[in-house]
């Protein structure tokens, strides 16, 4: 079963008894789901993978789950009952009309945290099980981003302050293009968090580490959908583009789908993490 998701918590100074914690804790971060074939794979594949692996967290990057852009209500429910604790957004937030009215209904699902303070939604989330509270967030970087955002490093610093003695652990989602950018947020962020997981760009990186400071860190998750594809999109279109510059329409592609993410294992007396790795599941 899903764990319970609250709506406001923290990493540092849990000193509660820890007696009813497991030595380690295991979070599984699932990476941009894109559309249908992306949405039926976690359905199929997640209620597995959660025993197989017995993860105690399972959050997922849900926007690309719309045709590619966006997400609806009803298709976030079907992520969420899927297995999946928590959905986090990215800059594609708001493609899908009537979004902005859902999105406060729903307890579960969050956008970036460094939008506007007048946008709709939660900018955070608390994940809840047997005690142990893992608090997540998402900030959109601004190299190459077209989203007006804040400075990702401010807020999150801002997060993490306003977190502190509400949760257990925090992970934070790096929703952007550069792998510089990234990369310095882990730096920034090493050892006030539990994880830094990078997202967006649609292709698993091969950097997964835990800084030295016990922070887990990955410049790129993976997306979870077709990968006979440009990101998720039918192969013809897109390179027919790069060649005459013309608009074109792109259709979500079908063939070789798989359920990408990360693996994290976070020992929760210390909030650190103890281990990260690529989890790749083909249909």
């Amino acid at each position: 079963m899903p764990a319970k998701a609250g709506t406001t918590n923290n990493r540092v100074g849990a000193r509660r008894c820890r007696a009813q914690f497991r030595a380690v804790l295991k979070l599984l971060f699932i990476g941009d789901i894109v559309g249908r074939p992306g949405r039926d794979i976690v359905a199929e594949r997640l209620p597995q993978l959660r025993t197989e692996h017995g993860l105690d967290f399972v959050i997922a990057n849900g926007e690309n789950a719309a045709a590619g852009a966006g997400i609806t209500g009803a298709m976030a429910k079907l992520i969420l009952e899927s297995g999946v604790d928590a959905i986090t957004l990215g800059d594609h937030v708001w493609d899908q009309r009537g979004w902005e009215s859902e999105i406060g209904q729903l307890e579960r699902v969050c956008r970036p945290a460094n939008l506007p303070a007048s946008n709709p939604g939660r900018d955070h989330l608390i994940v809840e099980r047997r005690g142990f509270r893992l608090a997540v967030f998402t900030v959109l970087g601004r190299t190459y981003m077209n989203l007006k955002a804040d400075c990702p490093f401010l807020c999150a610093d801002r997060m993490i302050a306003q977190l502190k003695g509400q949760a257990d652990a925090i992970v934070v989602e790096v929703h952007a293009e550069a792998t510089s950018e990234k990369q310095a947020l882990g730096w920034h962020l090493d050892g006030r968090v539990s994880a830094v997981l990078g997202t967006h760009t649609h292709v698993p990186t091969a950097d997964a580490r835990v800084l030295p400071q016990g922070t887990a860190f990955i410049c790129d998750v993976g997306m979870t959908g077709p990968y006979a594809s440009v990101l998720g999109r039918d192969v013809k279109p897109v390179v027919a583009k790069f060649l005459d510059g013309m608009p074109r329409r792109f259709e979500v592609a079908t063939e070789d789908v798989r359920l990408s993410g990360a693996l994290v294992e976070i020992r929760p007396a210390t909030a650190r993490a103890e281990k990260i790795e690529l989890l790749t599941v083909r249909k």
